[in-house]
């Protein structure tokens, strides 16, 4: 007779349901993640009180900015000793900053914690500010990529092919891209695949670093790609031909074909990726997907090799340069320049 006088076999001959255990696990991880955001927005909001109410205090003074920094510097010494270093003067200086630039409590985003909100108020300029905090709720930015993507000059690298109306616009969700130029930048920084110095890289060392920093690519790509394969074969009769990496991105609705060049890009390159375009247009896209882009992902390119030769009316391939380790503000500011003085001396020809 069976000892499962409930009707239910010994518990350890029944394995757990995936389904239900899944289920379970993926409440129990929310749940975690939940507290911690939890945690980590109530000190923002602590930030913001202690900034308010040292901006309050400052406003009742009578020489306004004396009177600050000695509130600052008093109520550093009376806490410090306290509630530990998060109180020094630099932080409460911080905290009335934070207070300045946001004087809205529900204005504060739930998802941000003091990190980055630490970073968007060192930042001056308005726009861009705005820019990277749109940017970062979009798409779920922990700290540590908002910084790197700050570091990285995101925000003036994409607008060397962008007006500034038009960037903010597509961060805010008002129109969708209507052009690669407008989510693609160039340089790409590629710091994060950790390669060591040496002159020269093979296409399989960069492809094979790429892979194992996907999720890190795709951050530097931009909004809305998706990886969809690497080494990807194509059959034309009897020959074959193999496409470096391949993408789709969601929001221009098309596939993109990326081919890698760890030397300087030559009209040759151009020529092989856009074979691989015109592949992917003619087998691959679907009737209402968008043509194909190609992006030559090169370490160094002749711009005016480049132009001369693709069509003039060109909107389907871009050679981007790319930089393997994060370069000073004064080394990317210095490129940046010298694309915009390509582009100004395109336009007086």
């Amino acid at each position: 007779m069976s000892d499962d006088t409930d009707g239910f076999k010994d518990e350890t001959t029944v394995p757990p349901h995936g389904m239900i255990t899944d289920d379970i696990r993926h409440i129990i991880n929310e749940s975690r993640a939940n507290a911690v955001r939890s945690v980590d927005f109530c000190r923002v909001q602590m930030y913001w009180r202690i900034g308010q109410r040292i901006v309050e205090e400052e406003q009742g003074g009578s020489i306004r900015a004396q009177y600050g920094g000695y509130i600052i510097r008093n109520l550093s010494k009376a806490l410090k000793p306290e509630f530990g270093s998060g109180f020094g003067v630099r932080q409460l200086e911080q905290a009335r900053q934070f207070y300045i630039e946001y004087p809205k409590a529900n204005a504060l985003r739930s998802q941000f914690n003091w990190t980055q909100y630490r970073a968007l108020i060192q930042i001056p300029d308005k726009n861009k500010r705005e820019y990277y905090e749109l940017e970062a709720a979009n798409n779920n930015w922990t700290a540590r990529e908002m910084e790197r993507q700050i570091h990285s000059m995101l925000y003036e690298r994409l607008l060397l092919s962008n007006d500034k109306e038009a960037l903010l616009a597509v961060a805010r969700r008002e129109r969708l891209p209507q052009t690669p130029q407008e989510i693609l930048k160039d340089p790409m920084v590629l710091e994060f695949l950790g390669l060591e110095k040496r002159p020269h890289y093979y296409e399989s060392d960069l492809e094979n670093a790429l892979i194992d920093h996907l999720q890190e690519f795709l951050l530097e790509l931009g909004n809305g790609f998706t990886f969809v394969a690497r080494q990807k074969r194509l059959l034309l009769e009897d020959d074959e031909f193999f496409a470096d990496l391949v993408f789709y991105n969601r929001l221009m609705r098309c596939f993109v074909v990326i081919e890698l060049k760890t030397g300087k890009a030559i009209h040759q390159d151009l020529g092989q990726l856009q074979m691989y375009v015109n592949y992917y247009d003619r087998y691959e896209k679907s009737a209402d997907e968008n043509p194909t882009i190609g992006i030559l992902l090169c370490a160094e390119k002749n711009d005016t090799l480049v132009r001369l030769s693709l069509p003039e009316d060109n909107n389907s391939i871009i050679a981007s340069k790319y930089q393997l380790y994060l370069p000073t503000e004064q080394q990317l500011i210095n490129e940046i320049e010298k694309v915009k003085y390509e582009l100004n001396s395109r336009k007086d020809r």
